[in-house]
């Protein structure tokens, strides 16, 4: 596990199913970063096995220092070990513990294994440009904005712009 002063991230539990299935199956949360759409036990079940066996992609629980309970996961995916790059994704599950650090931490730690042990260049990442929140807080572990994919998303019967940042991989000093 990787620990933070706030979170650990590390590997998922039996007992997270359940967690993962509310998230996956709430409109307001998965508005923040995909279209909505209702997720089953089987697809779930499915996902969660893939993961395991793809090694492309990593994917963390996110917990609070000390408690049991998973807020949320993190991970990367689409590794690609030639360009040494990835795209990160994130989801703090409930509203509850959002917008108290604990998803800009759970990333810091993400980036930071990307770098040590993936030995990753880049790191990328997409986020609706009405976020302004998931930008600041992507934005203060070094994510930079690259560029505006206008008209990009179709949410909530609405085209939204999406807001195109990457990290790169610190140079030795």
């Amino acid at each position: 596990m990787l620990k933070g002063s706030k979170v650990i991230i590390g590997p998922f539990l039996a007992g997270d199913v359940d967690a993962l299935f509310r998230w996956l199956n709430d409109p307001e949360a998965a508005r923040l970063d995909l279209a909505y759409r209702p997720t089953d036990w089987v697809a779930l079940k499915n996902w969660t096995e893939a993961i395991s066996k793809d090694p492309s992609r990593v994917l963390f629980a996110v917990r609070r220092i000390g408690e049991a309970p998973i807020i949320g996961f993190v991970g990367l995916s689409a590794i690609h070990a030639v360009h040494r790059s990835a795209d990160l994704g994130i989801r703090i599950g409930d509203e509850s513990n959002r917008n108290q650090g604990l998803g800009k931490e759970a990333v810091r730690l993400v980036v930071d294994f990307g770098w040590r042990h993936l030995n990753l260049n880049r790191i990328s990442l997409t986020t609706l440009a009405d976020n302004p929140r998931a930008i600041k807080a992507f934005a203060s572990v070094g994510f930079v904005q690259e560029g505006i994919a206008r008209r990009a998303w179709f949410l909530d019967g609405a085209w939204h712009d999406l807001v195109n940042m990457a990290a790169l991989r610190p140079t030795p000093a």
